[in-house]
């Protein structure tokens, strides 16, 4: 059964619809998915490969793909293109012109230069590549945006009761932020909060320790990267350091922190490094029936997003429908 929360985020997707290159295209269950988004209107689809060699896959995975767009990493004008603009981006991290031409011709390459030169709005893979292959290709076309030193990501946690949703953040990229590199991960998550969710977002930074309760250096960091996020963006709701029943329980928050304008009401994470991120957020899906839609990539100077290499059909859905939502939202800017 379709998590209401998500299904909401496919019918605002389709309201608007986006060219959401899926550059995996001989895998089954990217197959299925670009069909399903193209019935559903979700997203016009536009898969990378020969046209031949998908739709005799998706022939022996009994899939009509019919309509799809299809473009071709042999296109020679486009190969010339693309690797003319790739090469104007790495000349001056010493790639030769040749090097330019074999990466633009790699489906991930490809896939986000065709975003980059406007043929398409956003671009999701990961079904068979690692993170850090999605992360490369994508940093390498499209850089952060301005201000912006790291690209991080977060996963939108939904229940389908009242507990409503949470954005957990870094769960997926970054092993050991720094206080800065915490401060920046949360300014982003905030946005996507207000992006996704629709609602103010309430930031808590998280750790073992609520407001001094331990010393640490780990603990110590946390609380220095909560003083600077409430310098840097007063309006925001915020606080920490806060452990997660303190910024989570109403009457855990009120005694551990009083006063607090975030503690026992956040929906915006903040864990202090990766361990911690990616431990929870799976715990939290596993034993406590949430949906994890993620990781979504934020920093990225346009839309791209990674799967996990055990996503299904309708996790590639839902990550289409949200990378959707931020070109929408980069059209807006």
């Amino acid at each position: 059964m379709m998590d209401p929360f998500l299904d909401k985020l496919q019918k605002r997707a389709a309201a608007d619809l986006k060219r959401i290159v899926l550059p995996e295209s001989n895998e089954p269950r990217t197959l299925r998915a670009a069909a399903e988004m193209k019935r559903r209107r979700v997203a016009e689809p536009v898969l990378v490969g020969e046209p031949d060699d998908i739709r005799g896959h998706a022939k022996q995975a009994g899939v009509e793909i019919g309509g799809v767009t299809i473009e071709s990493p042999r296109n020679v004008s486009l190969i010339d293109l693309f690797s003319r603009s790739l090469y104007q981006k790495l000349r001056p991290k010493g790639i030769s012109e040749d090097e330019c031409r074999a990466l633009a011709a790699d489906p991930l390459h490809f896939g986000a230069l065709m975003v980059d030169s406007g043929g398409a709005d956003g671009y999701v893979a990961g079904a068979l590549n690692s993170t850090a292959n999605v992360l490369r290709s994508a940093i390498r076309v499209f850089g952060t945006q301005d201000g912006v030193k790291r690209v991080s990501s977060f996963f939108i946690m939904s229940f389908p009761d009242a507990r409503g949703q949470y954005l957990f953040a870094d769960c997926a990229v970054l092993p050991d932020p720094s206080a800065e590199e915490l401060v920046e991960i949360a300014m982003l998550t905030a946005a996507n909060t207000r992006l996704f969710l629709e609602i103010e977002p309430l930031v808590a930074l998280l750790s073992f320790s609520t407001k001094g309760s331990a010393d640490h250096p780990h603990s110590r960091k946390v609380a220095e990267a909560a003083v600077t996020l409430k310098q840097r963006a007063p309006a925001l709701a915020s606080d920490g350091e806060l452990q997660a029943d303190a910024a989570i329980v109403a009457e855990v928050g009120e005694r551990k922190a009083p006063g607090s304008s975030v503690a026992g009401r956040a929906n915006t994470l903040i864990f202090p490094d990766l361990s911690s991120g990616n431990i929870s957020c799976k715990l939290v899906e596993r034993l406590a029936g949430a949906s994890a839609t993620g990781p979504i990539l934020q920093g990225l100077n346009a839309p791209a997003n990674d799967l996990s290499r055990g996503c299904s059909v309708e996790d590639i859905i839902n990550v289409a429908a949200i990378t959707s939502l931020q070109a929408g939202r980069a059209v807006k800017r």
